[in-house]
């Protein structure tokens, strides 16, 4: 199966699969999911790829087996940002900016987490970046840890079961098979909507409340103490 290259032929999800293997996809899907250096990983487009080789007997895995794995690590990657998350603290939003860390993630994350508290976890999963910083930035908010763990396996399945099922059911579709490049730039798009309207309504508030804008500029978040009445363990 050849694919269109979204970006370097490294992050080819075909590539990767052919490559690395099952083991690969498990890597990229546990740095992906919670590791500072894993927010370019190509995550959807990935797990519908995994999917769609498994039914059409191009990885030699079951499914349900393949499935558990990416479910294991998509979890696992969540508990390690937040320990992380929970050991550095604030002082997360003190690192300087480089080729690998942006400021602008980690408050982009942090304001997705205020904005939608411990469902965040879930909702995030399908948000490519923000997915990688939320659990971290719930460790720094010191999230009830039992709710996290709750609202990350329920993420972890729905988002890592989910999009490989869905790669898996439309693995025999002739229409899939013939516009697989069409289907994976699709994917993409449509992970970064969110991203994209997220975007446009600050871009939007920000017009509507300057005064407001400047006093909650980015380079000045709030600090994740601040949020910890309502996530933090009490």
């Amino acid at each position: 199966m050849n694919t269109l290259a979204l970006g370097p032929s490294w992050l080819d999800p075909d590539h990767l699969i052919q490559t690395f293997g099952l083991i690969g996809v498990l890597v990229i899907v546990f740095a992906e999911s919670g590791l500072l250096i894993g927010f370019f990983l190509p995550g959807d487009s990935l797990l519908f790829t995994t999917g769609l080789l498994v039914t059409t007997n191009k990885l030699d895995t079951p499914l349900w087996m393949v499935c558990t794995l990416v479910v294991a690590a998509a979890v696992l990657g969540d508990q390690v940002g937040y320990l992380f998350g929970r050991k550095v603290g604030p002082s997360l939003f003190k690192r300087p900016d480089s080729k690998l860390f942006k400021q602008e993630n980690i408050e982009k994350a942090h304001a997705f987490f205020e904005k939608h508290g411990p469902k965040s976890l879930i909702l995030a999963r399908f948000v490519p970046i923000v997915r990688t910083f939320t659990p971290i930035i719930a460790g720094v908010s010191r999230m009830n840890y039992r709710s996290f763990i709750i609202f990350n396996l329920i993420g972890g399945m729905l988002w890592g079961a989910g999009v490989t099922l869905l790669g898996a059911s439309l693995g025999n579709v002739d229409f899939v098979h013939k516009h697989i490049e069409l289907i994976l730039v699709g994917i993409v798009l449509i992970s970064v909507i969110p991203v994209a309207i997220e975007f446009l309504r600050a871009r939007s508030h920000a017009k509507k409340n300057p005064s407001h804008s400047d006093h909650d500029a980015p380079g000045t978040p709030n600090p994740p103490g601040g949020s910890r009445g309502r996530h933090a363990k009490r």
